[in-house]
């Protein structure tokens, strides 16, 4: 395999790392509210399963509240070399990762780099199937070729990340959406690395350099196997008196019917159901105006709520953000 073949279609979201210090928050917003297999591995360190794949997420004590790393499962060994070939070509480090750290990761080969906004990229290729049966309140979950989600990312720098994953992951843009939000114009770019519409959304502030979130990622996401499991995790979510951010919706591009909580470190969880399957023969980009067709309506927003946002957003102005040049290049500017 040579460096300019394509690896699309060989990577897949396959776990995330999470550090937080809100543990007995989060194992019951993992168990009793989303519905997720839970495994206590320490007093410092706990998964969530979503399926046979031992971890699907890795949760770590520690100050971030945040998402440290985002783990790809790479089909095979070429593709994976592929990968690092491409990584060392630009100079940029990449870390073999220890014995320990596969271990936990549920994986049996590991290596690490750099990513945008601080988010370490973890790419691996045998994920370490359990032999435990999983004990979880949803029915099951949507992974397998599609990956396991998506993750999205608010940006000053989009056509820097766009430039970064598609130097990696060889990723292909989906579509667009333009939104509206209090006021503030803003435009998300979905990128796909196989048939899942995307694993990657990024979100700008139209015409103005700020980022309106404090963390890394805006939100996960994760996708049920029915739409009662849906509307049953939403209604635990609110018993057990976790957050909501968005209510109940269906989005206009990839037409996922889904739900946003709020998680305890303060980046938002979407469960969805039945989104759309990419077709490469047909598929064109698009741009869609709105998120939602229909719902997702913001629930317990109140003016103070948005005036940190503004402060945020001003705050952002200050720091840079990191995109990894190396990788990214001058970027892939939108048509």
């Amino acid at each position: 395999m040579t460096t300019t073949s394509s690896v699309f279609g060989a990577v897949h979201l396959g776990y995330i790392v999470i550090e937080t210090n809100h543990f007995t928050d989060w194992r019951r917003f993992g168990t009793d509210a989303i519905g997720m297999h839970h495994d206590t591995l320490s007093r410092d360190l706990m998964r969530f399963r979503l399926d046979e794949q031992e971890c699907r997420f890795l949760i770590q004590r520690g100050p971030a509240e945040d998402v440290v790393a985002t783990g790809w499962h790479i089909d095979d060994h070429p593709s994976f070399e592929q990968i690092e070939a491409r990584i060392r070509a630009h100079g940029v480090p990449c870390v073999e990762g220890s014995a320990e750290e596969a271990a936990l990761r549920g994986v049996e080969r590991l290596l690490r780099f750099p990513g945008p906004k601080g988010i370490t990229q973890e790419i691996y290729t045998t994920p370490v199937q359990s032999a435990e049966p999983l004990r979880m309140l949803a029915s099951g979950f949507v992974t397998g070729d599609s990956g396991m989600g998506h993750v999205a990312i608010t940006s000053t720098k989009p056509a820097q990340l766009r430039g970064y994953f598609n130097t990696v992951f060889d990723a292909r843009l989906t579509d667009y959406i333009d939104e509206t939000i209090s006021g503030v114009r803003l435009k998300i770019r979905f990128l796909r690395v196989n048939e899942r519409h995307h694993s990657i959304a990024i979100a700008s502030v139209r015409g103005l350099p700020i980022d309106p979130v404090r963390t890394r990622v805006q939100h996960l996401n994760i996708q049920t196997a029915t739409l009662d499991d849906v509307a049953q995790s939403y209604q635990r979510v609110h018993e057990l008196g976790f957050d909501m951010a968005l209510s109940v919706g269906r989005h206009t591009n990839d037409k996922e019917l889904s739900y946003y909580a709020r998680t305890p470190s303060g980046f938002e969880w979407e469960v969805g159901w039945n989104p759309v399957v990419i077709d490469e023969t047909t598929w064109q980009p698009t741009t869609h105006q709105g998120i939602s067709i229909w719902g997702h309506t913001p629930l317990g927003q109140t003016i103070v709520d948005k005036l940190d946002q503004f402060r945020l957003g001003a705050r952002s102005l200050t720091r840079p953000e990191a995109t990894v040049p190396a990788l990214s290049g001058a970027g892939i500017p939108d048509a």
